[in-house]
């Protein structure tokens, strides 16, 4: 066998344990990030059943709607829950990306079941403050882990990462002004206590959310290395409505010339960014830095704006 043969082997070989290797790191991913979505989707489900939905406090969103609903007609929280979400769900897959449709999918069937399985089940506490206060809590931390970790557990977190690049409000705004309509409906369904424990609970949960994900919609540097920087650049201003800089760096130890896509970008956001690297660059370099003190301008109204 010539030297020739034996290096072309041995590079194939080399080429091979690196696809293995990538195989096994994303496998690994995958399972740390199912494991962490289905243990934040279990506190989902636990903080409802067990705390909010029998003592007729609502949490915000496709869920508040289906407290309310379930509350009104002998139809299970759990049913409700996934049925309203479906054409969100499908939403999402179209507009955000695969891996976040499915974590969120799976996210969603798996608070279901458990608030199926619980549905029968004594509230841990009869007394509205202690309910809202540990409920408020659980439902945060659910809902923070699978934020954290690419999903979603609600409707309306996909509709305003969907929408916030085309209004001038941020996620988190939205998301509020969705969840009064709600609050509101609650009050006149049921009665302006039980609204008012909801609003309480919303907030605290906002904020365990706020803690567990490093805010909601903190803002955030995000620099961008590939080659497919102009593919990556258009789909961010399209999806996100948000401006990006094309900025010229030199590699200090190749000595490449590349170009970097430079954006601001919430946390939610920083979801969509992932997504859309995963579709069009898996390899293109990401580097998100700490929160910016304060960001002003930058989003694009009409999403066909030129970037800046």
């Amino acid at each position: 066998m010539s030297y020739v043969q034996i290096n072309e082997s041995f590079m194939e070989e080399l080429a091979l344990k690196k696809v293995k290797q990538e195989r096994r790191k994303r496998l690994k991913w995958f399972v740390y990030k199912f494991l962490m979505i289905t243990f934040g989707a279990i506190l989902m489900g636990v903080g409802l059943e067990l705390f909010l939905v029998n003592n007729r406090i609502l949490d915000g969103g496709v869920v508040g709607i289906s407290i309310i609903i379930s509350q009104l007609t002998p139809l299970p929280l759990g049913v409700l829950t996934f049925v309203l979400n479906i054409p969100f769900f499908i939403i999402g897959y179209r507009k955000i990306g695969k891996v976040f449709a499915l974590f969120t999918l799976y996210g969603i069937a798996v608070m279901s079941i458990v608030t199926l399985v619980l549905h029968d089940m004594d509230p841990v506490t009869d007394d509205l403050l202690l309910a809202t206060v540990f409920g408020g809590m659980t439902l945060g931390l659910g809902v923070g882990l699978v934020i954290r970790n690419g999903g979603a557990l609600d409707g309306t977190e996909i509709i305003s990462i969907i929408i916030n690049g085309r209004t001038p409000f941020s996620t988190g705004q939205i998301i509020m002004f969705i969840n009064i309509v709600i609050f509101i409906v609650a009050g006149l369904v049921f009665n302006w206590d039980r609204a008012m424990y909801s609003l309480i609970t919303y907030f605290l949960a906002y904020k365990v959310i706020d803690i567990v994900i490093q805010g909601v919609d903190e803002s955030k540097s995000a620099f961008i290395i590939s080659r497919y920087y102009e593919e990556i650049g258009a789909e961010i201003m399209e999806q996100l409505g948000k401006g990006v800089t094309y900025l010229d760096a030199t590699g200090g130890y190749s000595g490449d010339v590349r170009k970097v896509v430079f954006v601001i970008v919430s946390r939610f956001e920083e979801v969509k960014v992932k997504a859309i690297l995963d579709e069009i660059d898996p390899d293109a370099f990401l580097a998100v830095g700490g929160s910016m003190s304060e960001v002003r301008g930058g989003k694009l109204m009409n999403t066909k704006t030129p970037h800046l």
